[in-house]
């Protein structure tokens, strides 16, 4: 007897989360699909959205690449002055 009310309470919870899971589901549906319409995007217009995502994505990374050219550069023309400087010391010095 024990045994079959088990069965029948596993059956119970696996329904219940069956079912919430279901409802989870029709939630997220229905705030994918009117959430955007609340910013004011319009069904037609989703895919001009993600053409702008797409573009600004590419905007980013392209100026992630920038700041890292910049960055090596600096860098490059900061060791080559101090490599110069001292090298200009040191044959100033050696040349007296």
């Amino acid at each position: 007897m024990e045994a079959k009310n088990v069965n029948d309470i596993m059956k119970a919870l696996a329904e219940r989360q069956r079912n919430r899971q279901e409802d989870f589901d029709a939630r997220v549906l229905k705030a994918v699909t009117t959430k955007p319409n609340s910013f004011g995007i319009d069904e037609e217009e989703r895919s001009e959205l993600r053409v702008d995502f797409q573009h600004l994505r590419w905007w980013r990374r392209n100026v992630e690449q920038a700041q890292s050219y910049i960055f090596k550069a600096i860098v490059t023309v900061t060791v080559t002055g101090i490599v110069g400087a001292v090298w200009f010391g040191i044959k100033g010095t050696v040349g007296k």
